[in-house]
């Protein structure tokens, strides 16, 4: 079950951050709700991840996966074109989540 929790934190704050760029600073008040709630989930499902979960690896797959969604986001929702350092960089952390996950004994399978 922690994973389900993980995967629907994830998912609402990549929500949430896609919704922070559309608020415009927070003027646009439906855009700057969903940040809120969006991001009150994500906490809270968060929260009963890490009754199973250790905090750092928990942490490093929800906050890798959300960047590497938010980026695909930004690509499709906003035309935003990550250059190839930025392609790298994903790469590279999602080969950590990778390593975590596969080889790493901190982790709950």
């Amino acid at each position: 079950m922690a994973f389900i929790y993980l995967i629907l934190a994830i998912v609402a704050e990549v929500v949430a951050t896609s919704a922070l760029k559309a608020s415009a600073g927070f003027t646009r008040p439906v855009p700057s709700a969903v940040v809120v709630l969006g991001y009150g989930l994500a906490f809270y499902l968060l929260s009963l991840v890490l009754r199973t979960l250790p905090v750092g690896v928990a942490y490093a797959i929800w906050a890798g996966l959300g960047i590497v969604l938010v980026t695909l986001v930004g690509v499709v929702a906003f035309g935003e074109r990550p250059d190839v350092p930025a392609v790298v960089g994903i790469s590279l952390i999602v080969a950590g989540v990778v390593v975590l996950q596969v080889f790493s004994r901190i982790s709950v399978h």
